[in-house]
């Protein structure tokens, strides 16, 4: 307070003045009678306090005021002298807690020996707030991303149109990030391409393709996960040459730049790059950036490959639906051509070769270039795009070969490309050599710009099938191979993975029904949590196929989201069974395990909803314990309740996870491996130790059904190593 404000309070001071000067400093102050009683306080003491007006008024100032440790003063006390000097106390606060405070008191000369106190927190309590502050700002990110992820979850479960599955998953992954904007690139022959932007970055100068050489596909592919990645500004020899050809991308995580080429750079400043992985291979990019420099942290990038490990079974079945769908497309196109050469009669006529060739182009989005043959041998005339009639010499098979030929044209893949781009043309696409039609070397092209990319291997099994005018095996017999390497590709796609976690030694192990099975819905998942904290997941989807993958993906992920919010495995099965409700046309359900280990207080809590009951088995003694306390099946009923169970845990126990594929697995004769069978092999394989026990527990069931499997099993071990 300054001298000369205290003055003025000094000389002029009644208590409506005093209440109104007081209200304009930006210091906490009290007054108080003389008999140590608070007679009023302006805002910033309540706000300080966290007491009101009401609350304050009448309280003595030992009531109020602790030494710096805590402890009170004796009823009457006065904590602070008033001469002006300095104090450290300590304010006690309404709900029990306590400030570091600084406080200065002064007598007023006024009716009653007023004292004024001014109470400031001190620099502790200043680094308090503001890490309170940034805890909280950080609490709220993390809650708005949380529920950005499953509100993504949420939106795409039920997605069958590959348009608004791509658009919904863009649009949240840019609101979710609080970003500019966010790009789709679906893998293709020859490089990723652009499949879907959000609105706030359509228009943008994005690219088309990016090939699968150049530096940001090369980046991607050989990291695996998620990039932070900053586009340098131009340099000065950048700015002396005019355009710049490349830009420096710069790798967040190891500070190392990499050259880009200008026109292969997202419309971004800062940006993330999220490959999504099905098996081991990457079949889609996502960008997500901003136009200004943008900080960005490893958590951002862990967060988003989540969400790439959930989207991918998505977009793995939407781009197959997608494929089908324009396989189909195709096919039918080649048979309505086909039934015009039948009508026409064979070999086909110069007007009807000219009209199949412009419809393919049209369903392939190129150009159809026919080229004529010149009298130089080698030599054909063509009506390019750019450069009008043109003369080029072409190195083609031998014109007596019975079957069409269907070459690939790209500026890599020979002198035609080159020469096409070295003049402006399009330059990716096919040439298609039919040999002598008519008494005519029937030779045409069909070209792309090269920032379309090239054929992918429908399209150019489209123009074989088309050049042979024939149809391949009967639709059924092709929709039925289809759908086998869809199950199949799907089947390597959903992998079980088990996190390490310290004082764990995990070990899980899957076996399909049949090696064609198409996906299962058995899964399990565990995941390491804060303060030597673990979640443990074992769940049983009904059904089979994209769905039941789907929703397999789709519980693992939210089941994760919510174990990190610290919810106990009841409440996150009760979530989840709401969560699974809310889709009207699924008609699936799961049974689950779900258990949290506190290796420090060496407890396990657990739910388990409809499934089998697991099994711990003791370090120290021959026990088989049944965790036997059961809740309903989840995603079946709405009015359904689920109950924790409890057990305490002991160094070197082990639990033991199963899905009902292990106790219904059936021997040649007809008879079941059973609880009672399952038992009887844990404790005989106990024995030789805990290392390797799935593998010989899987072994077990394999001999007991003469490796025939009805059912799909998943079993999983925890031994605890390390408790307390």
């Amino acid at each position: 307070m300054s001298d000369q404000l205290k003055h003025v309070m000094k000389e002029y001071a009644e208590p409506g003045v005093l209440a109104a000067l007081l209200s304009l400093t930006s210091d906490a102050v009290l007054g108080v009678d003389a008999q140590g009683r608070v007679s009023f306080a302006n805002e910033e003491a309540e706000r300080l306090a966290w007491r009101g007006q009401e609350a304050l008024v009448g309280l003595r100032v030992d009531q109020l005021f602790y030494t710096p440790d805590h402890q009170p003063y004796a009823a009457g006390a006065w904590p602070f002298p008033a001469d002006g000097s300095t104090t450290p106390l300590t304010l006690r606060l309404e709900h029990g807690g306590y400030v570091p405070v600084l406080v200065r008191a002064d007598r007023v000369r006024a009716a009653g020996d007023l004292r004024l106190v001014v109470v400031r927190p001190s620099s502790e309590h200043d680094e308090l707030s503001r890490e309170h502050d940034r805890l909280v700002r950080e609490l709220r990110q993390a809650n708005h991303r949380l529920s950005g992820t499953l509100r993504i979850v949420l939106d795409t479960l039920d997605t069958e149109d590959l348009g608004t599955l791509f658009d919904t998953v863009l649009e949240e992954l840019r609101d979710t990030m609080d970003a500019t904007g966010s790009l789709l690139y679906i893998a293709s022959q020859d490089g990723y391409r652009l499949q879907g932007v959000t609105e706030s970055v359509r228009g943008a100068n994005a690219p088309l393709l990016l090939p699968y050489g150049c530096a940001l596909a090369t980046l991607v592919t050989r990291s695996g996960h998620a990039l932070r990645l900053r586009v340098a500004p131009p340099s000065k020899d950048d700015l002396r040459a005019g355009a710049a050809a490349g830009r420096d991308v710069t790798d967040e995580d190891t500070h190392i730049s990499h050259r880009v080429a200008t026109r292969r750079l997202p419309p971004f400043t800062s940006f993330l790059c999220v490959p999504v992985l099905f098996g081991d291979n990457i079949i889609a990019l996502i960008q997500i950036g901003w136009h200004k420099l943008h900080p960005t942290t490893r958590e951002d990038a862990r967060l988003m490959d989540a969400v790439a490990q959930y989207l991918s079974v998505q977009l793995m079945a939407a781009t197959t639906a997608l494929r089908m769908e324009r396989q189909t497309e195709l096919d039918r196109l080649v048979d309505a051509m086909r039934d015009d050469v039948l009508a026409a009669g064979f070999p086909v006529t110069g007007d009807l070769y000219q009209v199949m060739g412009e419809r393919a182009a049209h369903a392939l989005d190129a150009r159809c270039v026919i080229l004529r043959s010149a009298a130089l041998e080698g030599s054909y005339q063509a009506e390019l795009p750019v450069s009008g009639d043109t003369l080029l010499t072409l190195d083609l098979p031998d014109a007596t070969s019975s079957d069409p030929v269907v070459l690939p044209v790209s500026p890599d893949a020979g002198k035609l490309g080159e020469l096409l781009e070295t003049r402006g043309e399009p330059c990716m696409g096919a040439l298609v050599d039919l040999g002598v039609l008519v008494g005519e070397r029937r030779v045409v092209l069909f070209l792309r710009p090269e920032d379309q990319g090239g054929f992918d291997e429908l399209e150019m099994d489209f123009l074989r099938h088309l050049a042979n005018v024939a149809v391949d095996a009967a639709r059924d017999n092709l929709t039925r191979r289809r759908d086998t390497a869809i199950a199949q590709a799907l089947q390597l796609g959903m992998r079980n993975v088990l996190q390490e976690v310290p004082g764990i030694t995990a070990q899980g192990t899957y076996s399909s029904a049949t090696a064609s099975a198409y996906v299962g819905g058995d899964f399990y998942d565990l995941v390491r949590l804060p303060d030597r904290k673990a979640c443990v997941i074992l769940g049983d989807v009904s059904g089979k196929g994209v769905e039941a993958a789907s929703v397999s993906s789709a519980v693992r992920t939210a089941l994760e989201a919510y174990s990190w919010e610290g919810l106990a495995p009841a409440r996150m099965v009760e979530l989840l069974n709401d969560f699974l409700l809310g889709f009207a046309r699924l008609e699936t359900f799961a049974t689950l395990f779900v258990g949290v280990v506190d290796l420090a207080g060496s407890t396990l809590t657990y739910c388990s909803a409809g499934h089998p009951p697991a099994l711990l088995l003791r370090a120290h003694a021959p026990e088989l314990r049944t965790l036997d306390v059961q809740s309903g099946v989840v995603g079946a009923f709405k009015e359904m309740s689920y109950r924790d169970g409890f057990v305490s845990l002991v160094q070197g126990d082990t639990l033991l996870l199963y899905t009902d594929g292990v106790t219904e697995a059936r021997a040649q004769d007809g008879s079941f491996f059973g609880e009672e069978g399952l038992r009887d092999a844990v404790v005989r394989e106990a024995q030789l130790g805990s290392a390797g026990l799935v593998e010989r527990l899987l072994g077990d069931i394999d001999s007991f059904t003469g490796n025939s499997l009805e059912d799909d099993v998943a079993i999983v071990a925890l031994t605890f190593d390390e408790l307390g």
